[in-house]
Parts: structure tokens; sequence; C-alpha cells
């Protein structure tokens, strides 16, 4: 049986602030499925602390983050024990 590969999915919050990237991440995730991984572009500056702690309740995996002149990219590998009351 052949498995289905991992899906990328990009939400861009450019010009967002708190709480938007993380309520616009947890809406993305909640299509996705276990393995998938979301990257999340985001411009608030407090954007990167807001979804590590997301993750870290939501049991998703933060693979790295990245700050280029002021934009934030977030990448997050969905976990199956997610919990959709978490965020």
């Amino acid at each position: 049986m052949d498995e289905e590969s991992e899906r990328e999915c990009v939400v861009d919050c450019s010009g967002s602030v708190c709480p938007e990237p993380v309520l616009r991440a947890r809406a993305a995730i909640a299509g996705l499925s276990a393995g998938d991984v979301l990257e999340v572009i985001a411009t608030d500056p407090l954007a990167e602390l807001d979804l590590s702690v997301f993750c870290e309740r939501a049991g998703h995996e933060l693979l790295s983050t990245q700050t280029v002149d002021g934009t934030l990219r977030a990448r997050i590998r969905v976990s199956s024990g997610r919990r959709p009351d978490a965020g």
C-alpha cells in the first residue's frame, strides 16, 4: 500500500497582529493530516513566541523559525495527537 506523501501548506499572515497568526495557523492545521507541514509567514514581532507556545500546547512540532527583514517564516509539523482546544 502506498502512503500518501506529506502535504505542505502556507499561511501568509503578513500585516496581522496577535492573535491572528495563531488563529490562522490553528484553522489551517484543522484541514491538515498528521505529518503535514504548515509554513506561517508573519510580520508581528511576537508571532514567533506565540506560535512556539501554540505548538507546545497543541503537541505540534515547531520545525524551524527564520526571521529576515522583520518577516518570520515558521515551519510546523502537524501532530497526530493534536488537541483541538489548544491555542
